[in-house]
């Protein structure tokens, strides 16, 4: 069990070795680079390696972070899109026993990779993850778009254009380096998650701090992208995520309200996937969670899981209690569709009372 800063060198690329020959997409949120970045502002962020035998090469890797009474939990929970561990092929240890050697009672997970043997069986829910697939090109994705929803792309082109007459030329900037499009961007989306009575992720510090890490990342597996759209030179929308060679991990996304009317939100994802399909990415993963947007632009869905893993103890329990009921009431609400309308509403107009 070690803090993330004392792997080596060695280590790391044996992490990336082992994510290299999984047969699962390699998520950005899965790499070394990440966890180190979750770690500077999470300190009791730690890596538990695994080897075989007397083996001096390691044979995987599971990040955590470890809480009040051995809870434990995925590196990043809340925000990483894809968790779990980091295995050669084929290696499944018992799961009481790891959590035990870590000194975690539990280990929660809201976004676990699908394929986890490890985890997998204790996960309490399955989600969809929205998908595009760029891997044929950029062309054969808008041909799919075309079939699948041709008013939808129609529209949203059309869009495009009046944006660049009405406010100035369109352009579209694939990874921006300036700060102050970075600040742009979280503006936006802060006063969303407000307009929407959700909490404020941006008022988090180490998430805000960790957002900060990540845009200076440059790993190969693991890069900061920055992708805004501009009309003349005023910044319209904006999206932060992370890259990786073949898997662009859709995380920030937000747009200027004043905007609203030329959908802009929706261009800049397209603008997306064509400079992410020229940069030779396959695909793009929108995340879970249903959204309008997200059913226009998807050409497919992957699993992910929910959960948590424990062993026998006061932890555990404490853990399960704290959780469960909150787990079963969202479960409840998003499985009924006019329920969930309801208390999305409900979620906006109290937003509505709170502003000055």
């Amino acid at each position: 069990m070690l803090r993330l800063d004392e792997l080596g060198e060695g280590e790391r690329e044996r992490w990336r070795e082992l994510r290299a020959v999984s047969k699962a997409p390699r998520s950005p949120f899965m790499e070394p680079e990440f966890a180190a970045a979750v770690s500077g502002v999470r300190p009791r962020a730690r890596v538990a390696v695994l080897y075989e035998g007397a083996s001096a090469e390691p044979a995987g890797f599971l990040p955590y972070e470890r809480g009040a009474w051995g809870q434990g939990r995925a590196i990043g929970l809340g925000v990483s899109d894809c968790q779990g561990a980091v295995l050669r092929p084929g290696l499944v240890p018992e799961t009481g026993e790891l959590l035990r050697a870590c000194s975690l009672s539990s280990f929660a997970f809201d976004n676990l990779e699908a394929g986890q043997a490890l985890f997998v069986p204790q996960a309490a829910r399955e989600h969809a993850t929205f998908v595009i697939d760029v891997e044929k090109g950029y062309e054969t994705y808008e041909s799919v778009l075309r079939t699948q929803s041709p008013k939808f792309l129609k529209t949203t082109l059309a869009k495009e254009r009046r944006l660049g007459r009405q406010a100035g030329p369109v352009r579209f900037v694939f990874d921006e380096r300036d700060p102050a499009a970075l600040r742009a961007l979280i503006g936006w989306k802060s006063a969303q998650y407000r307009r929407t009575g959700r909490r404020d992720r941006f008022a988090q510090e180490w998430i805000a701090r960790l957002v900060g890490r990540l845009a200076g990342t440059r790993a190969a597996e693991c890069a900061g992208t920055l992708s805004v759209l501009y009309a003349g030179d005023r910044p319209v929308a904006a999206h932060f995520g992370l890259r990786s060679a073949s898997v662009l991990a859709c995380w920030f996304p937000a747009y200027d309200p004043e905007f609203a009317k030329f959908s802009p939100g929706l261009v800049l994802h397209l603008r997306m996937a064509e400079a992410a399909a020229g940069e030779g990415i396959g695909l793009l993963d929108m995340g879970r969670g249903p959204a309008e947007y997200k059913d226009a632009l998807k050409t497919g869905e992957r699993a992910v899981h929910e959960g948590e893993a424990t062993r026998p103890g006061l932890g555990a329990t404490l853990q399960l209690l704290r959780r469960e009921p909150a787990r079963r009431v969202h479960g409840f609400v998003v499985a009924r569709p006019r329920l969930a309308s309801l208390a999305s509403r409900t979620l906006k107009g109290a937003a509505r009372l709170r502003r000055p």
